[in-house]
This record gives structure tokens, C-alpha cells and sequence, in this order.
């Protein structure tokens, strides 16, 4: 009743022609009927079959495995590295050489460090859109540089069906147990996969884990969002679709690539050639060999397949649809899908700088903002509080200490002979500084300062020229005898 009563009123004043054509309900609005729920009630009615989409593309997909391989090569790279600001140059050299040794014992599996484990955290944001990570402390005896590791827990470890409120007047949320002022208190983790058969575990027990034991990363588009929705959702439609067209469209071709004959002839029942068989199913069929000459009986006539073609019209549709595809994933259409052939110097470098915008913003606000600062926090806490480092007053100067910036990894440029000139141009005319510029390559200025006056220091020693050598100014004192005219 309500709904009919807006299209009315909608109907009343775009007859007067005012109001958004887009709340209309006309011929072609009529059908278009979003659901006005929240993001969290979608999310919980399709996000486990959208993530299991996901999934499915990236195993079974080239285009799928290829975008997500992209976009975490870029996102981390060989890593997104930390620099410590404190002004003690020792004690922040003492702290570079300790997260360096611990970076190899980060992971509780013990697959990768902890620059590894920011690839898989960016991929599996792409996919399921969140990923959690938990801190397991360690004893002392375990031999760890820092007693501390991470455990990557997936998101299909957080049940979204668990809501409830608990007689404490908590409330659980999709799994996430909040307190009366609405603050993350703890997470309710399944202690088993739902999905691994493999795993003894009994299922569907969970077990709560307090929130500060837990990071959670996830990309909110909503304002309450709760949980993540994957960044396939948009292109999960078009990748099923155009694998299925690609998949008919291949087996046409080969068919019709199979060279068929077929004889038509007004007595069925008399024999052809000596070569023809019958099979089982009573089929009469006839061995061509190369060069063979068959005698037809009189009325016979020899017909071949000749399958449709899909004409010119293939590559023209694919390229579309994977153009749609690359917008819906944010990713450039050449590293969806490795063609070059339509790109040059020009169109390739607009779409890397619109990408790598994109790509910085998705660094410093989900990953660096939610993982690496989280992980330095306790890193630096269980660091100091287990004597791996030994810092003074520490609780008093606890902010000072925690400074830090990130450095991503360095984009390579498609001409890095002309990026590079144009760096050092802006570098002489002060409009960037050096730190700038070597922390945007993804190093650490002072570091890079102190190998360099270590090379040339070594190079001095050991009597060593390398590069262009400053010209030296003739001596006023030396006088330069003239040349006699001739």
C-alpha cells in the first residue's frame, strides 16, 4: 500500500515535469526495485555465497587468478616495510635489526614472514572481502627473537548467522560481540572450518577470543558496516558468464575443426564400400584414409559438416565485457587480462597513475591503518616487556617510542630514464626533498645515507673511482704560458 501510494505521489510530479527521473516509477523504472535493506542484512544473506564464488573464480578462472595476483603484487610487493622515527640513531638501528629477525618468525604456520603474510591479507580482502589475524603470545623457551607470532584466521571462521544478546546486555553481531556503548569487546571464532572435512574438530563450537587478541581488516563502503563483502561481487556475474561462452565457443571450434562426412543414398541398406562399419548401435560409418578414392553407388552423394561460425563479432564482445570487468575490480584491463596489444607509452601510464592512486589510498587507509600499525603496537609492547629491547621509560615516553612511518614498495615507471630526470629536477628546485623522494622508492633515508658514506668511505680506502669525477678548476697561481702569433 505504501509503495503504491510513493509511485502516485512519484507519478504526480514528474507529470508536472519536475522530480529525479531516477525515483520514478515510469515504463522503464517500473521493474527497478532495489532492496532498501542495510548492507549488514545483505550481507548476511549473500555474503557466504558470494565468497564462495569468489573462490571458485580464483581457482578456476585465468582472468579471476590473474587480477587478484595483480592486485596484491601491487598492494605489498616484497612488503610494506616499517621506519622507526625515534631521534636515538642507535636505539633505532637496535629496533630496524630486531623487527628484521622477527619478520622471519611472524607466522604461526610458519609459511612466510610477515611481509607474506601482508600478500595474503591483501588478497583475501579482495576475495572474501576481511581477514583476521590473531596475536599468540609465546613463552620465552619457544627461542623466538620477540614472543610473538600471528595466526591468519579466514572469514568463514566468524560466523555471520551468530546474533544474540548475552544476559551481560552485550549483543553479538555476525559474530562480533559488542558492549552497551557499541565498542568490540570480543570475536566468537568457529573452532573448525565449516567447509574442511579434514579437520577432527567438532562442528560449530566456538570460542571467544578477546578483540585485542584480534585485527580484523576489512574495506568499509557503508557507514555501520560490520563485516566485509568481497570485491568480486560486482564482476562475479560477467567472469561466470563469459567462462561459459568462452568454454561453448571452444568446443564449436572444435568441432568444427573434426573434417565430417556424411553419405546420402535412396537404399540405405546397400553397402557403400568395403571400408564402412557398423557399430553397436546399428551406426553405418566409414574410414576416410589420405588419397583414398571411394566408388559411390549410383545415387549416393557425399555431404560435409559445415558448423556456423561466430564471424568477426567475438573478439569485439569479449574485449567489452572484460572492459566492464575491469572497472567493476579495479583493475586495468591489461592486468586483467596480460593483452598488450592495445596499450601504448601514453594510455598505459594514465592507467597506472589512476590505478596506483587507488592502490595508495587502499595501503595507508586499510592495510597499514588496521594491520602494520596494530602489529608494531604489540610488537614494540612484547619487545620491550620480554627484554628484547631495552628502553628506559618507556611507559612514560610510549607514543615517542611507537612512531613510525611506512614505506610501501617503489612503483617501477613504464620510462624510468625520464621519471628519474624529472625527480632530480623537482629535488634542485626544492619542490620535493630526498627523504621524500627515497621514501616514495620504498627505503629509509637515513639507512640509504649511512651506505652511502659507508661505500664512499670503503671505496677511499680500497682506492676505488666510480662515476663522474667533479672537474677540477685550474689553479689562478699557475700561469699559462701564451701561444706565440704565427
Amino acid at each position: 500500500m505504501l509503495t503504491s501510494i510513493r509511485r502516485r505521489v512519484g507519478a504526480f510530479i514528474g507529470g508536472f515535469g519536475g522530480g529525479f527521473k531516477a525515483g520514478q516509477a515510469n515504463r522503464r523504472l517500473k521493474s527497478f526495485l532495489p532492496s532498501r535493506a542495510h548492507l549488514n542484512t545483505l550481507i548476511a544473506a549473500a555474503g557466504p555465497d558470494i565468497t564462495a564464488r569468489a573462490r571458485y573464480l580464483i581457482r578456476n578462472n585465468g582472468y579471476a587468478a590473474n587480477a587478484i595476483e595483480s592486485w596484491a603484487g601491487n598492494v605489498v610487493g616484497a612488503g610494506i616495510k616499517p621506519s622507526s622515527l625515534i631521534g636515538d640513531s642507535k636505539l633505532k638501528a637496535a629496533i630496524q635489526k630486531l623487527w628484521l629477525a622477527w619478520t622471519d618468525e611472524s607466522d604461526a604456520e610458519g609459511f612466510t614472514d610477515f611481509y607474506g603474510q601482508q600478500r595474503r591479507a591483501a588478497r583475501e580482502v579482495f576475495i572474501a572481502g576481511e581477514v583476521f589475524f590473531r596475536f599468540r603470545p609465546r613463552w620465552p623457551e619457544d627461542g623466538l627473537s620477540v614472543p610473538l607470532q600471528l595466526q591468519m584466521i579466514p572469514s568463514e571462521m566468524l560466523p555471520l548467522s551468530r546474533n544474540e544478546t548475552l544476559p551481560s546486555g552485550n549483543s553479538i553481531r555476525q559474530g562480533i560481540e559488542f558492549d552497551r556503548i557499541g565498542r568490540r569487546v570480543a570475536y566468537h571464532f568457529l573452532r573448525r572450518h565449516p567447509g574442511d572435512i579434514t579437520d577432527p574438530g567438532v562442528s560449530g563450537e566456538t570460542v571467544r577470543v578477546p578483540a585485542s587478541e584480534v585485527v580484523h581488516i576489512m574495506d568499509p563502503v557503508d557507514a555501520g558496516q560490520l563485516r566485509g563483502v568481497s570485491r568480486f561481487a560486482p564482476a562475479i556475474v560477467k567472469l561466470f558468464l563469459l567462462d561459459q561462452y568462452d568454454d561453448a565457443e571452444l568446443d564449436r571450434k572444435k568441432v568444427a575443426a573434426m573434417y565430417a562426412l556424411f553419405v546420402t543414398t535412396p537404399s540405405p541398406g546397400e553397402p557403400f564400400d568395403m571400408a564402412e562399419e557398423t557399430g553397436a548401435d546399428g551406426e553405418r560409418s566409414m574410414d576416410v584414409q589420405p588419397g583414398q578414392v571411394v566408388m559411390l553407388e549410383p545415387g549416393e552423394k557425399i555431404q560435409t559438416s559445415a558448423p556456423a561460425d561466430v564471424g568477426g563479432s567475438y573478439e569485439a564482445f569479449q574485449y567489452r565485457t572484460m572492459l566492464q570487468i575491469s572497472a567493476a575490480l579495479g583493475v586495468p584491463y591489461a592486468y586483467l587480462s596480460n593483452d598488450m596489444l592495445k596499450a601504448n607509452y601514453s594510455n598505459s601510464r594514465l592507467a597506472l597513475l589512476e590505478f596506483r592512486r587507488r592502490i595508495e589510498a587502499w595501503q595507508h587507509s586499510v592495510l597499514v591503518h588496521q594491520m602494520c600499525r596494530t602489529v608494531w603496537r604489540r610488537w614494540m609492547d612484547a619487545a620491550v616487556l620480554s627484554g628484547a629491547l631495552s628502553i628506559p621509560g618507556y611507559e612514560t615516553k610510549r607514543a615517542d617510542c611507537l612512531a613510525c612511518s611506512w614505506l610501501p614498495p617503489r612503483w617501477e615507471w613504464v620510462d624510468p630514464l625520464k621519471d628519474a630526470r624529472a625527480e632530480i629536477e623537482q629535488i634542485d628546485a626544492g619542490l620535493k626533498s630526498r627523504s621524500q623522494a627515497i621514501a616514495e622508492r620504498g627505503f629509509d633515508a637515513e639507512q640509504v645515507d649511512a651506505e652511502i658514506a659507508g661505500d664512499k668511505a670503503r671505496e677511499k680506502s680500497l682506492g676505488l673511482v666510480f662515476g663522474k669525477q667533479p672537474s677540477t678548476p685550474p689553479d689562478p697561481a699557475i700561469a699559462v704560458p701564451e701561444t706565440p702569433a704565427s
